[in-house]
């Protein structure tokens, strides 16, 4: 950002506010006017109503204490693993409820669940914990601490692995288990199947990042994804933090940049040790699965252009470097990527994820070019699979049974009988065992946190839940209720749904003031917290304890519905979603449920597009909105947005990105808003946001704007102290423009 000079910052300690002063050469005094309009909003201050009346468990619910060290819903069960018999599980876990997880081992045959580790206080481990496990060819577990890679050792002590680089990720042993594989510093590197004598088998260059790979079935050869920045435009962000002025400089390519990422696609032969790329037609071309088949003898590669209309999927012979077109599609209205490909058994043809037919659906491809043979269908989606190859089966999630839910179900190769295998309704994140006869399952649901599970996966006897993470308290707390409602949109009468979470004591004989939010597409879960992109668990909680309903609308470009659903939203950010949004509200408003005069509205990122625009473009209708980190001008989006909003040139450029950019609408600005936003976001630019707010003081607009000094795109997950000030400052903005029963 040349010519910005920075952030400075006081703090005053006995209001608890943090006042921030960005100066900038260009814009001199008018942003001191700027600060005297719109000082940074935080705690209770500048016109925000103080809390009086809250209800008689409002401690537990409060946004300190549902954000403190201590998390009463518990820590997450993460890394799940299982050994190569299939009879033992490692995960990440931690059975206090603090954040820092630590390994633990769970075996099936004695039922038994054991801490192995407990490396809190090991100097320089990071809060969370542990971030990765797997099993060793001995039987023995690696896991990665603060980025360096360790080995439990027959005493049960970490042991440092000799030789290994820093920042590893990526653990994954191959199908034989003679070695293992991993991501660090400087590229991929390879080790024994115990862990012994790390080497760096494919060397990396400055701005090239090893992204994924994957090992061959049944041969010691892997192929990999490299992303490539070298050419990518440069961007400068400035900011202030610490008492210190920063310039952090990112790749960061814009729509009609003539380099964006390139993606390179690579395999390696760890006995003869070379390695060799394939020679694609495109490098920037987005790559959306790859693989090897059995022998290792070849690969394919399920790619499309960045504008995904055009995709494509190829099959190179290794050996001699013929690639071999297998599967091509276009389609103008196509705005979702949700493909998938992974090789039948013994390499004999695709097995596919396409949505040809309207809806994302699996299909066989046999031979090249022929048509593909559908194994599902129906007017429900498929969101991923997993392929046994040894008992001819496909297990995959989909909303068949809702579309709030993410199950799992499993069918033949030839199609058939779908039979469920996680039919609790909810959300399932499973990882099957080497044979696929266990799956363990992270399930939750709107009311139940995330937890682990094992269970069969011919469904035969009773799923067996081998962590508890709630603390007690958590069964003392008047959790929200979570009801599913169905309406329409008054635009082209298409089905929508919403998520509403109402307060434990709703009284359905009396509207209440609404929340929309955190707005965004696939908002609609059945899962503890919605959607789970941010940690808004608690926030919503919050806001229903202070005595509002809280509405997670559908919005079009989202999963479940099929690509005529979907079609619509091409060329229409800002326009169609959050027309979308509004039904939900009006439908509330028509019912009796909500106040038409106190509804409001709030998003992050795409989000916090969609509630600018929702206050630019239908003033008088939310009473208050907050917009974190929002996109408010599409011209500096990532150049894969231009799924939806169309390319940088052409028939209606630069119009119509004009209309899908907040910061050309804001002459529409009636009703209150709150802007937080950290200045370290390389996503979304502050500067945006600056250049937002200069436009809306000259207009004679009136705003709050909330500035996180050092905090990057996702400013509620940067600490405990930045989240809960955040959310401080936008439960008593609504609060002060919605004013809630009993505040």
């Amino acid at each position: 950002m040349p010519g910005w000079q920075g952030l400075q910052y006081s703090f005053s300690r006995d209001i608890g506010y943090i006042f921030i002063a960005t100066i900038a050469s260009q814009m001199g005094n008018l942003m001191l006017g700027f600060l005297q309009k719109t000082a940074l909003v935080a705690g209770l201050g500048l016109g925000l109503a103080a809390v009086n009346a809250t209800p008689a468990h409002a401690q537990a619910l409060s946004i300190d204490a549902l954000y403190g060290d201590t998390s009463i819903i518990g820590t997450s069960p993460e890394g799940y693993v299982w050994d190569a018999s299939g009879t033992r599980l490692t995960f990440l876990w931690n059975d206090e409820g603090r954040p820092f997880r630590d390994v633990w081992l769970y075996d099936v045959q004695s039922g038994k669940k054991t801490k192995l580790t407990s490396l809190a206080d090991i100097e320089g481990a990071p809060s969370s914990g542990v971030s990765e496990a797997a099993f060793l060819s001995d039987g023995s577990i690696a896991f990665v601490l603060g980025g360096a890679l360790y080995r439990l050792n027959e005493n049960g002590m970490p042991q440092k692995i000799s030789g290994a680089p820093a920042n590893v990720r990526q653990l994954a042993l191959s199908s034989d288990g003679k070695y293992l594989a991993f991501v660090a510093d400087k590229g991929l590197w390879l080790a024994s199947g115990a862990g012994d004598a790390p080497y760096l088998a494919v060397p990396t260059e400055p701005k090239v990042n090893v992204e994924r790979y994957e090992w061959a079935g049944s041969t010691s050869r892997l192929a990999y994804l490299l992303s490539d920045m070298r050419q990518t435009r440069l961007v400068e962000i400035a900011y202030d933090a610490g008492g210190e002025p920063h310039r952090d400089v990112v790749s960061r390519a814009f729509p009609g940049d003539a380099h964006n990422i390139a993606y390179h696609i690579g395999t390696f032969d760890v006995q003869t040790g070379t390695s060799a790329l394939v020679m694609r037609g495109n490098d920037q071309d987005q790559v959306w699965s790859f693989g090897l088949t059995p022998d290792g003898k070849q690969l394919f590669l399920d790619s499309s252009d960045l504008m995904i209309k055009d995709h494509a999927i190829d099959v190179y012979d290794l050996a001699s470097g013929k690639r071999t077109p297998f599967y091509r599609n276009h389609d103008d209205s196509q705005i979702r990527p949700d493909w998938q490909t992974a090789w039948a058994p013994d390499g004999k043809g695709l097995i596919t994820l396409l949505d040809d037919d309207g809806f994302n659906q699996l299909y066989r491809i046999d031979r090249p070019m022929a048509k593909p043979r559908a194994i599902t269908s129906g007017a429900w989606e498929i969101a991923s699979f997993r392929l046994d190859p040894d008992d001819g089966e496909v297990y995959f999630e989909s909303s068949r049974d809702g579309l709030e839910n993410r199950n799992w179900y499993r069918v033949g190769l030839s199609g058939g009988k779908i039979t469920p295998v996680m039919p609790r309704p909810g959300t399932h994140e499973p990882v099957f065992g080497p044979d696929f006869a266990r799956f363990a399952d992270r399930f939750s649901d709107d009311v139940t946190p995330p937890d682990l599970y094992i269970g069969k996966s011919d469904a035969s006897g009773a799923v067996a839940q081998i962590t508890h993470s709630p603390l007690p308290e958590f069964d003392k707390v008047h959790w929200a209720q979570v009801r599913y409602v169905d309406y329409t949109s008054h635009v082209d009468g298409a089905p929508l749904r919403a998520r509403m979470m109402l307060p434990p004591d709703y009284d359905p004989g009396r509207p209440y003031p609404v929340i929309v939010g955190s707005v965004y597409s696939d908002g609609l879960r059945n899962q503890w917290g919605g959607r789970s992109a941010h940690p808004t668990w608690g926030l919503d909680q919050n806001l229903v304890s202070r005595g509002y309903i809280v509405l997670q609308p559908e919005i079009r470009g989202s999963f479940g519905r099929g690509a005529k659903w979907n079609a619509p939203m091409h060329l229409s950010y800002g326009s169609l979603d959050i027309d979308d949004i509004q039904d939900g509200a009006k439908y509330l408003i028509s019912q009796g449920i909500a106040d038409a005069d106190r509804i409001g509205i709030w998003g992050s990122s795409y989000g916090g597009l969609m509630t600018l625009m929702s206050v630019f473009k239908k003033p008088g209708f939310y009473a208050a909105g907050v917009a974190g980190a929002p996109a408010s001008n599409v011209f500096h989006a990532y150049p894969e947005q231009e799924w939806i909003m169309g390319a940088p040139e052409g028939e209606g450029f630069p119009e119509g990105y004009e209309r899908q950019s907040a910061y050309y609408q804001s002459a529409g600005l009636e009703d209150p808003l709150t802007i937080i936003h950290g200045t370290k976001d390389e996503v979304v630019l502050y500067a945006d946001t600056m250049a937002l707010a200069e436009k809306m003081i000259q207009q004679g607009k009136r705003f709050n704007l909330v500035t996180l000094p050092g905090v990057g795109h996702a400013w509620d997950m940067h600490d405990g102290a930045t989240t809960r000030f955040a959310f401080h400052a936008l439960a008593d903005f609504f609060d002060a423009k919605l004013q809630p029963e009993g505040q």
